[in-house]
């Protein structure tokens, strides 16, 4: 039972832990699937505006304009490279304004903050295959910068010009400059973008997966509990037969005694310890309560003892009993409670049991001391708990349903009154039980 409960344990959380795999997968990937969505949007949007801004539209030939005079100039050393990248310094600071009101505009109503740069990655003169930049050069920009460009578009374009030269009128010399040019979008907002836009979608794998987890949580509980509970009744299907072999053997030996010969006291003796094997099963039946009711008489006490001591012949039971009266006070709970203290010492290692009765001012006082084992002190909070068992020192090893305090202080509670307990280990135990009653 417990290897299986183990068992499904472990398959529920491999389950588990495949099930949130699979949820952070698909919300991973849907999150991907949506950003981008929003890059390709932006993309669509923007790129007429760019690609004007850029004056191309894919390979084109543009003679006879400023850009390509400067990459003749710069080509042929009659501009230095200072003067050649303070043009595209100029050119994009006077267009950086225009160009970020016009993005932010265009997506004002979605809320998108956009970067967008455009740059040549390079410019490479055809007739000699000459590169003519060593790093990128960022051509136009908006306000907010590109960090992290989210996408990224390529585009590859063509100037050329022809001149002819003073000397050799007829040869002419084709200026032909080819470039490969990179757009790159960002979205500096696109986290909270895509986490608004998938806020159902977490809340609703949140929920799945907190569900599951409370069901497992609740059934791993209800499995531990669950075995607590059939150890628990091994522990006491194991230690049952050892509670009843103290009557039994009392009878035995009453039953002996009477084939010698008949003594007085032997009779009410095998009508005790047939009683007390009833108040034994009444405890395992906790809930079948007999119908009468019998007081306890001052003598009882005594024959409370004497069992004892025809048990237990090798233990010290020293009684003192001052009661003088009859008390109202149930004689088989009064005997579960005496010889429930009583034999716990025994078990316990006592070798002297003391016990004295009182009665001061219409109470009831029981007083049980011993020199056995002892408890330590954190012990004692405990030992009034169903089917607990002291569990230091071996003390488990002795035999017992960890029924008797239990029961115990069923009945102080039944009469309204308490009991208290001061231990040493290696010393004794002393118990201390007042019930009020009235006359």
């Amino acid at each position: 039972m417990i290897s299986k409960s183990k068992n499904l344990i472990a398959l529920f959380t491999v389950l588990f832990l495949f099930l949130l795999g699979i949820q952070a997968y698909f919300t991973y990937k849907t999150y991907q699937l949506r950003e981008r969505e929003i890059y390709r949007t932006i993309h669509k949007r923007l790129t007429p505006y760019t690609d004007r801004l850029e004056d191309k539209g894919g390979v084109k030939k543009i003679p006879n304009q400023s850009l390509q005079q400067i990459f003749i100039k710069y080509n042929n050393k009659e501009i230095s490279k200072k003067e050649f990248l303070a043009f595209f310094t100029t050119n994009r600071k006077n267009v950086e304004k225009q160009f970020s009101q016009y993005v932010d505009n265009e997506f004002k109503k979605e809320g998108y903050i956009i970067a967008v740069k455009i740059e040549y990655k390079s410019i490479t003169f055809v007739p000699t295959k000459t590169n003519l930049i060593d790093q990128p050069i960022i051509v136009y920009e908006t306000e907010n910068k590109v960090t992290e460009p989210g996408s990224t578009n390529t585009g590859t374009w063509e100037t050329s010009s022809k001149s002819v030269s003073d000397d050799l009128p007829k040869i002419e010399r084709n200026n032909t400059f080819f470039l490969k040019s990179q757009t790159s979008y960002q979205i500096l907002n696109i986290k909270n973008i895509v986490f608004k836009d998938l806020a159902l979608l977490i809340l609703c794998c949140i929920a799945i997966l907190s569900s599951v987890l409370i069901l497992y949580i609740f059934t791993v509980k209800n499995l531990i509990r669950q075995q607590r509970q059939v150890e628990i009744l091994h522990t006491v299907v194991d230690n049952i037969s050892h509670e009843f072999k103290t009557p039994i053997a009392t009878l035995k030996i009453a039953s002996k005694a009477l084939k010698k010969n008949l003594n007085p006291e032997t009779l009410p003796l095998i009508d005790r310890q047939i009683t007390r094997l009833e108040n034994l099963m009444s405890q395992l039946h906790e809930d079948e309560t007999e119908e009468e009711i019998s007081t306890t008489k001052p003598e009882d006490w005594d024959f409370f003892i004497e069992d004892l001591i025809f048990t237990y012949s090798e233990i010290q039971f020293d009684l003192k009993n001052e009661i003088s009266q009859e008390l109202p006070f149930d004689k088989n709970l009064m005997e579960t409670m005496v010889k429930n203290l009583c034999e716990n010492s025994v078990k316990y290692g006592a070798s002297i049991v003391k016990v004295k009765i009182t009665q001061p001012l219409h109470h009831l006082e029981i007083e049980v001391s011993d020199n056995g084992q002892g408890m330590e002190k954190k012990e004692l909070k405990s030992i009034f708990e169903k089917f607990y068992r002291i569990q230091s020192n071996n003390i488990h090893n002795t035999k017992g349903l960890g029924l008797g305090l239990y029961f115990i202080q069923k009945i102080i509670k039944k009469y309204n009154g308490k009991i208290e307990v001061a231990s040493k280990l290696k010393e004794g135990t002393t118990f201390k039980i007042q019930m009020p009653y009235e006359n």
